[in-house]
């Protein structure tokens, strides 16, 4: 009798307590499905993350 293999479980990714919930995927169209409005993530992203062009300009 052969013996059933064992499925691994998927794990979800360690994420941002703010950004809680998010999964993003791919459809078969190609496009691309999220579970967080893009207004938020860029949000988030402007918040958290230094852009290196950006540095030493003056904001208008």
């Amino acid at each position: 009798m052969a013996k059933k293999k064992e499925t691994p479980k998927k794990e979800l990714p360690k994420v941002h307590s703010e950004l809680d919930g998010f999964d993003i995927s791919i459809n078969s169209f190609g496009e691309i499905n999220r579970s967080i409005d893009i207004e938020k993530i860029n949000e988030f992203l402007n918040k958290h993350m230094d852009d290196k062009k950006l540095r030493g300009r003056e904001e208008s």
